[in-house]
């Protein structure tokens, strides 16, 4: 048989669209060309597969050789496709039965002496195979056999050598069962366990905020001098975070996996993903020529942690606008778009001036280097930011004494509860809800609507920080078990997002980015409100 057709897949985003590999041997003179819009680690296959083949025993075709690639208007990268081509020549010599190859997909890159190693990507190709009626089973190196095989319904067949897969498909070695790299969730590489919110002291206004965000998928930016235990509550959130389904674990695996940074270990954990703030705007949102997911993608179904926020280039802060309300990030480029996934949970931290210590006594920025260093951050960005807390320094005394905080887990009860009420309400989290869900999932007690409607007065609210406000006050309703969102949820809510402070620190506790005023905490007392009638948004207690 002079023609050998052998079915793959190439990657496009987390997308994996199928590719014929198709195999000619012709009359003319010797030759060996490859086309079907092949890129540069395409093109270089030849001579690795010829290499291949004649170190593990095979016969190379003194012939005229044609490899198509189709689609042809498909851009075909890395070295997947050394595989397929080699069992695809292997074929169309009559050196393996075409039959063989029928029902299965193959992938992988070659070696010059034979071995299969590595591709990016695995995951997010086993999920396309499996989608495919008619497939039953997808070849790919043994290395990426366990992480494919997360998938379910799929047969996979790990290829650890060119010489060994070509036997097995022969029938003369019995194929092996592959088991998948799923191990514990919420530990470490090392085993350890996740940060505790049990053993943060202090901050407990600040912890109810990240309560809140974790029940609802809300965004976070806290504000406070260094020191002030900023990071470490964010390092926290992760662990209060509900475990992942199994199709939201396979995704952020997925992507994981299309980067090249899949770990077993990390299977159903949420990602937590921590840029440094040199970071560009490609590093970011994902791009190259063959554009690949970033930072917010690789957080996805996880938490973006952006540390020292306003060092970050303005370009690449305002990237972010689009993902925190769609969920996705298109790249588009001259040959190609690419969708991917970026439904993250955004937490950052930021000192309230470029000395990180305004209001005291060694800080001797002017009001105009303050202005500047928050003026970073655009208002519409902010304005996509659903929570906004200041973060004090704790008391040495505070800091001296035994942890007595509330447990990890009796939080993450908490949390897992209130998201369970608004899916089995609405089906997404609350932070996801659009106007029409927000109308439909969101009554609000009458005065609760008379204090939302004066404080979007005073406050200036555009439409999004109105919805914004009413979505944050559903998950507080949902943290207390209520179906009706009522004026001290309205009255939270309005708290955190009452924007940037421009002047000193409060003298107490942890509260809003916002203007001088009282700051919400959970043991709230009545006080003044934002006008004559309306309940009042309290001071907090001690941090």
């Amino acid at each position: 048989m002079s023609l050998a057709v052998v079915q793959s897949r190439a990657l496009v985003g987390v997308a994996a669209p199928p590719v014929s590999v198709e195999v000619h041997l012709g009359l003319g003179l010797p030759a060996f060309h490859v086309v079907g819009l092949p890129e540069t680690e395409v093109r270089e296959s030849r001579e690795r597969v010829r290499a291949a083949l004649l170190h593990a025993g095979f016969d190379f075709p003194n012939r005229r050789l044609t490899v198509n690639l189709a689609p042809a208007d498909l851009p075909k990268d890395s070295g997947r496709f050394d595989l397929p081509i080699a069992l695809g020549i292997l074929a169309a010599s009559g050196q393996l039965p075409a039959a063989s190859l029928d029902g299965v997909e193959f992938v992988g890159e070659l070696s010059l002496t034979g071995q299969v190693r590595p591709i990016r990507g695995a995951i997010a190709l086993a999920a396309a195979v499996a989608r495919t009626a008619g497939t039953r089973g997808l070849a790919l190196p043994a290395a990426n056999a366990g992480e494919a095989a997360l998938v379910d319904g799929l047969r996979i067949v790990a290829a650890d050598t060119l010489p060994r897969l070509v036997a097995q498909l022969r029938g003369e070695l019995p194929f092996e069962r592959v088991e998948p790299e799923r191990r514990r969730a919420g530990l470490g590489a090392d085993g350890a366990p996740a940060a505790e919110f049990g053993a943060v002291k202090g901050h407990r206004a600040a912890k109810r905020a990240l309560e809140i965000a974790a029940a609802g998928r809300h965004s976070v930016l806290m504000l406070g001098p260094p020191g002030a235990g900023k990071s470490l509550l964010a390092a926290c959130l992760p662990a209060i975070l509900p475990p992942m389904d199994d199709d939201d674990a396979l995704q952020a695996a997925s992507v994981a996996s299309l980067a090249g940074r899949f770990r077993p270990e990390d299977w159903g954990r949420r990602p937590f993903r921590a840029p440094h703030h040199s970071a560009s705007t490609a590093a970011l949102v994902g791009g190259g020529p063959n554009p690949r997911p970033g930072e917010i993608s690789l957080a996805h179904h996880g938490v973006l942690f952006l540390d020292e926020l306003p060092e970050f280039g303005r370009g690449a802060l305002e990237a972010l606008r689009e993902p925190l309300e769609t969920g996705r990030i298109a790249l588009s480029r001259a040959a190609r778009q690419v969708e991917l996934p970026a439904d993250f949970q955004l937490v950052g931290a930021m000192n309230p001036c470029p000395c990180g210590y305004l209001g005291e006594d060694r800080c001797r920025c002017t009001p105009e280097q303050v202005l500047r260093y928050q003026g970073r951050l655009s208002g519409p960005l902010l304005d996509r930011i659903d929570i906004q807390i200041r973060v004090r320094p704790v008391d040495e005394q505070v800091l001296t004494s035994p942890a007595n905080g509330e447990a990890t887990e009796t939080i993450l009860a908490r949390v897992t509860a209130a998201q369970a009420r608004q899916l089995a309400r609405q089906g997404i989290a609350n932070a996801a809800l659009g106007p029409a869900g927000i109308d439909r999932h969101c009554p609000l007690d009458p005065d609760a609507l008379s204090l939302l409607h004066a404080a979007a007065r005073r406050l200036r609210w555009s439409s999004r920080a109105l919805h914004r406000a009413i979505r944050l006050a559903r998950t507080i309703a949902d943290l207390a078990g209520r179906d009706r969102i009522g004026a001290t949820d309205v009255g939270e809510a309005i708290g955190y997002r009452r924007g940037l402070l421009t002047g000193p620190e409060p003298t107490a506790g942890v509260g809003p980015i916002a203007g001088a005023g009282p700051t919400p905490d959970p043991g709230r007392q009545p006080g003044r409100g934002l006008s004559s009638g309306h309940p009042s948004i309290p001071a907090a207690g001690p941090p």
